[in-house]
């Protein structure tokens, strides 16, 4: 289990500024993780309605850290696999 698990996190955007976000869900897709995050209050910078996904990785200390992800074939079974995730939790409610 990641240490992002159920938790909130706080993101720095290219100037510096503090984001809050919450951890909403761990997706496994090809043997890595990816955060699921929403913002945690209204922010000029982010959606509130849109989730956004980060890669999570180590760096040089070991340490866990959530990255973007650049390669456009990764994203999209990353994308594939929220939307899948997403329709089945809609099914469960109806």
């Amino acid at each position: 289990m990641t240490e992002f698990e159920d938790r909130q996190v706080i993101l720095l955007d290219e100037e510096g500024k503090e984001h809050a976000f919450e951890v909403l869900d761990i997706i496994g897709v090809d043997g890595a993780e990816y955060a699921v995050l929403m913002p945690v209050e209204e922010d000029e910078d982010y959606d509130t309605d849109e989730a956004i996904i980060l890669k999570i990785g180590q760096d040089e200390n070991g340490e866990e850290i959530l990255y973007e992800i650049e390669d456009d074939e990764e994203w999209e079974k990353v994308a594939d696999a929220y939307d899948e995730m997403i329709d089945e939790t809609d099914g469960e409610n109806e």
